[in-house]
């Protein structure tokens, strides 16, 4: 059991914090409006802000990547509503600490009438049987729990936990956010206390490698002002800033011309099956700090649009990819974008889906369009019999091969191929029946 009971508070009641704790946990926010990012939770009139501005009795399950502020949130709901704080991690606790956590609070409340937040990091992590040991407690609100995951707690937390608490996402921080936190520890005197500067090019760095996450911006930032000290320096630059967390700085500007020219070397290269240039690629952007939902669309799109039917795999791959990307973040999500990557570039390659597309959508822009035939008609409604819908439409599925000779396309565009399958891939294959289906299908027109 790791469990943490409120450090002795100091005359405003707030905690008092060990000065060579960590600087991620000295600048850990003491109020909501300390809080940088998830406004979306924490504005006026948001849920969050309503529940502890109200000090009404919660159980809260926070969803979010790392370093998005959960258990920021659960000490700062403690301190706001002056609840005895516990901590539990999921990793190293059981049924057995969680019973012992909840008889403490049950004195608490008795003799003391306090309540209790009972905080669980990583609760994804209790098996259904310890979830399940604190609904007792959470029914009857002996304690106020907040769990944290970073998995999609409807997949991983039991249903019966989650029907008696409010489900609440965060997001990664902006990066105007991340500089708020670092811009905040560099000149309080709970952190870096102005000791040392940071210049623009390392501040650029640390907001790039933070990726949205605070924690690792904080440290990131802890790590770099220890280099400068040992080498005498009050400013904290790049190069230091760079050997102190040992990741070069990518020449990448996500808002500039560097931001599509990588982009587009990506798709090209994989377009061109260079499986290690599209490779080399990705991790400039994911080095970058470049947003993982940006580079997973343009491998769906690309999944479409080069390699199309020649591999009918490559499409639901990279919407795999895409979703995984969601679910875990980063940066264990760079696994799965670059085996999207790798499948997509060593894929055969195929531009008739969208050539097909592009002179179909031609077309109709033309006005070559016309009336649906008359046996393609919806025929389901009352007159339509009358009107002639749909009286000579042929059902396929009756016909043994589950194919007839009959009119689809409007009169202006009988015979028009727009689909035409290359001799790569599953499109050889599929160029082989495509020819057939056409011949029977078109057969007395």
């Amino acid at each position: 059991m790791t469990s943490l009971f409120d450090p002795a508070p100091d005359e405003d009641g707030a905690p008092v914090l060990d000065p060579g704790a960590p600087l991620a946990v000295r600048m850990r926010p003491r109020a909501l409006d300390e809080v940088v990012g998830q406004q979306h939770l924490l504005g006026p009139r948001a849920p969050l802000r309503r529940l502890v501005e109200s000090d009404e009795p919660m159980s809260l399950v926070l969803y979010g990547p790392p370093g998005t502020g959960k258990t920021t949130l659960a000490h700062v709901i403690s301190l706001a509503t002056k609840r005895q704080f516990v901590q539990l991690s999921a990793l190293d606790s059981g049924v057995k600490e969680v019973r012992a956590v909840i008889q403490s609070a049950k004195r608490e409340l008795t003799f003391s009438s306090r309540r209790t937040v009972l905080f669980i990091d990583e609760v994804h992590r209790f098996s259904k049987t310890q979830q399940d040991s604190l609904l007792s407690a959470v029914e009857d609100r002996i304690v106020s729990l907040i769990a944290a995951t970073t998995e999609n707690p409807f997949f991983s937390v039991v249903s019966p936990l989650l029907s008696r608490s409010l489900v609440l996402a965060l997001q990664p921080l902006e990066d105007d956010d991340v500089r708020t936190l670092l811009h905040r520890a560099l000149t309080s005197d709970r952190g870096l206390d102005g000791v040392v500067t940071l210049s623009p090019e390392a501040e650029e760095h640390l907001v790039r490698i933070a990726g949205g996450d605070g924690r690792k911006a904080l440290t990131a930032l802890e790590s770099g002002a220890g280099a400068a000290k040992a080498v005498g320096s009050a400013e904290i630059d790049l190069a230091t800033l760079e050997t102190a967390v040992a990741q070069a700085a990518v020449r990448y500007d996500r808002q500039g011309d560097q931001h599509y020219d990588v982009a587009s070397a990506l798709i090209k290269s994989i377009r061109g099956s260079d499986v290690d240039a599209a490779m080399h690629y990705l991790a400039r952007m994911v080095e970058a700090g470049e947003d993982p939902r940006f580079i997973a669309r343009r491998l769906v799109i690309s999944a479409s649009e080069d390699i199309g039917m020649a591999d009918p795999t490559a499409l639901p791959l990279a919407v795999a990819a895409m979703q995984a990307v969601q679910m875990i973040g980063m940066p264990e999500g760079h696994f799965p974008l670059a085996q999207a990557v790798v499948h997509l570039a060593t894929a055969p390659k195929s531009d008739a889906v969208t050539t097909a597309m592009g002179e179909s959508v031609a077309d109709v822009r033309k006005g070559l369009a016309g009336p649906v035939p008359p046996g393609l008609r919806d025929g389901h409604y009352a007159g339509a019999k009358k009107l002639g819908h749909a009286q000579t439409y042929v059902y396929p599925h009756s016909h043994p091969d589950g194919v007839v000779p009959q009119q689809y396309p409007p009169d202006a565009l009988v015979g028009r191929d727009y689909y035409r399958p290359t001799g790569r891939g599953a499109e050889a294959r599929l160029g082989e029946r495509l020819a057939k289906l056409r011949a029977i299908v078109r057969r007395g027109r």
